[in-house]
């Protein structure tokens, strides 16, 4: 069986891919070349495979080398914060709640708001690392849209919080969709879901007449959009309360609906579950129908 890393291996690791170099890793960890390249030569033979392609340019992580490093760069930021925390369990409550950054806007400032008196860690990241976080017990709380499209590990259980829809930004001077078969037709168009659906997105608005393309985050989309004066296609929930003069939001040409949902342990905080009809009125969510 393997040994385990050790912090100084994975200090390592995550130096090297950051630099790009054996040698400059070597010196920010304050150790020699040799006994870096010598430390490095023994990890690789404990994952046996190469972690770095290395020539005169520099060492270029592989695949497995791009994984070892994300997962050290959890590891360590983790080891970082447990006196933080330990500390912190004396003050008071403290939560540690994660989401993905087109919603961490909408989502942290009503947590905020709503319980002033707990100490929220704020974690973003993609949904799938978010739910591995919470089932092994490093995370209480994750808010995301994907839970119907994973397969949830032991111990992580998703309570629906709302029904979110796709919907067209309409920015101040740019003419609706029109009517008809093709109401979008030759219309340069920037959608963004925070979903697992982006190609069926796409291939729906491409049926509709659009140019689609995808923005990166909701930020984004709405930014292209207001920028260029061109329609996008976005959630209800990012832009249902900031619109600015002139804008509008319209029904987009097809249903396409989202569910936000809280991932926690088998037994959630009981002031985030209690939180949940607020969260949904805040961000402007539907209610989800149970089938009966």
């Amino acid at each position: 069986m393997a040994s385990l890393p050790s912090i100084e291996d994975l200090q390592l690791v995550l130096a090297i891919s950051r630099t790009g170099s054996v040698g400059t890793a070597a010196r920010e960890l304050r150790i020699s070349q040799p006994s870096a390249s010598q430390r490095l030569a023994r990890i690789e033979r404990s994952c046996g495979t190469s972690l770095f392609a290395r020539d005169t340019r520099g060492a270029r992580p592989t695949a497995a080398g791009h994984e070892l490093a994300r997962r050290a760069e959890h590891i360590l930021g983790h080891l970082d914060e447990v006196y933080d925390a330990t500390r912190a369990a004396v003050a008071g409550e403290r939560l540690s709640i994660g989401t993905f950054a087109s919603l961490a806007p909408i989502l942290f400032p009503v947590l905020d708001a709503e319980l002033p008196d707990v100490g929220i860690d704020q974690d973003v990241d993609h949904g799938r690392h978010l739910v591995e976080l919470v089932a092994e017990g490093t995370m209480d709380a994750a808010f995301i849209a994907i839970a119907d499209q994973l397969v949830l590990p032991r111990g992580a259980v998703a309570r629906p919080v709302g029904r979110d829809e796709l919907v067209l930004f309409v920015p101040a001077g740019v003419a609706p969709p029109g009517t008809g078969k093709y109401p979008l037709r030759e219309r340069d168009l920037p959608f963004s879901t925070y979903d697992l659906g982006a190609d069926e997105i796409r291939a729906r608005l491409i049926a509709h007449g659009a140019n689609a393309r995808r923005g990166i985050t909701l930020a984004t989309t709405v930014a292209m959009a207001r920028r260029r004066s061109q329609l996008a296609l976005i959630p209800r929930s990012a832009l249902s309360h900031e619109l600015g003069p002139g804008e509008r939001l319209v029904p987009a040409p097809f249903r396409y609906r989202l569910t936000l949902s809280m991932i926690t342990g088998t037994t959630p905080p009981p002031r985030l579950l209690a939180l949940l009809p607020r969260l949904r009125e805040a961000m402007h969510l539907n209610a989800v129908r149970r089938p009966r």
